[in-house]
């Protein structure tokens, strides 16, 4: 299949959150608390695509992913229990969810080294996540990706298992 890349539109919205919903539900079959209050909600993908930092995997008409990225642009990340690779600018990405229909075929570390070329084209060599501590299929995408693991941030409460990547 040939998926695209790209920004996110208002458009597909509907597909999105539906893509969430079921993200969300499968973190509470997995026994996981990550996703279970109320974020990721509607509001806050519209404000992404409003913001240019929504984008989706798309596979024709259909939506099969979607994630956030932004530029040096997580407060949460400045403190840190323990060490960044580095202190330089960096690509962070948030929200990532396939879609039922996609699952199993890679898709996250597709939509990964689609992040990373946008880091690489907007000459930025640091990309930046973090998932829950429950979370292991997200663990393994980043273990499998070259992520490394940096230490602790938190976000709305919780603390957060912390990574990076160096692009070269």
């Amino acid at each position: 299949m040939e998926y695209i890349f790209r920004k996110a539109t208002l458009n597909d919205l509907p597909q999105i959150w539906v893509i969430l919903q079921n993200a969300i539900q499968r973190r509470k079959e997995d026994g996981s608390n990550q996703w279970q209050d109320g974020y990721p909600n509607p509001q806050i993908v519209e404000k992404d695509i409003e913001q240019d930092a929504g984008f989706v995997l798309a596979d024709g008409d259909s939506i099969a992913g979607y994630c956030a990225i932004l530029i040096n642009d997580e407060p949460a990340y400045a403190e840190i229990k323990g060490k960044w690779l580095t202190d330089d600018n960096f690509v962070v990405f948030h929200r990532v969810a396939i879609s039922e229909d996609h699952l199993r075929k890679g898709l996250s570390g597709k939509m990964l080294n689609y992040i990373e070329d946008f880091a690489r084209n907007n000459n930025i060599n640091s990309v930046k996540a973090d998932t829950n501590f429950d979370n292991g299929a997200m663990k393994h995408v980043f273990e499998k990706a070259g992520y490394v693991y940096c230490g602790e941030v938190f976000f709305r409460g919780s603390s957060r298992l912390a990574y990076e990547k160096l692009l070269t």
